[in-house]
């Protein structure tokens, strides 16, 4: 386990304004909470820097693992996650509902990786009216 400094897991929460870079959970309605996820994991020479650190839900990040890519499951070709560092969010998901649809093959792909979708996520979602 990399122990994250104080000071730049702060800097990564506030940068993402405390939700989830990925599914966009604040973390004040997180039963669980978020934490600093290797964007491009340490096993992949990833580094432990504001570039490469993300601010994630427990789910996305046990999803997300040491992930960097899967296969597009409309096309079945490989893609890579979305990256918060390097994407905008609003680029590759559009909310629908409590659902989030991804409308590239990164945002497809790391809907589909990361289970955004699944029952209990969108039952969450609805019970706390995140969809905007």
């Amino acid at each position: 386990m990399t122990v994250i400094p104080e000071p730049l897991r702060r800097q990564v929460e506030e940068r993402a304004k405390h939700r989830c870079e990925y599914c966009l959970l604040p973390n004040s309605l997180s039963f669980y909470p978020h934490e600093v996820d290797h964007i491009i994991a340490l096993k992949h020479s990833g580094s432990t820097n504001a570039e490469n650190l993300a601010y994630a839900c427990w789910r996305c990040n046990r999803y997300k693992g040491t992930d960097l890519g899967s296969f597009d499951p409309e096309t079945g070709a490989f893609s890579f996650l979305f990256n918060p560092r390097t994407q905008q969010w609003s680029d590759h998901f559009r909310w629908q509902d409590a659902r989030i649809n991804g409308i590239t093959p990164e945002g497809r792909t790391t809907v589909y990786l990361l289970k955004l979708n699944s029952h209990e996520r969108i039952a969450e979602r609805q019970r706390l009216n995140l969809e905007s």
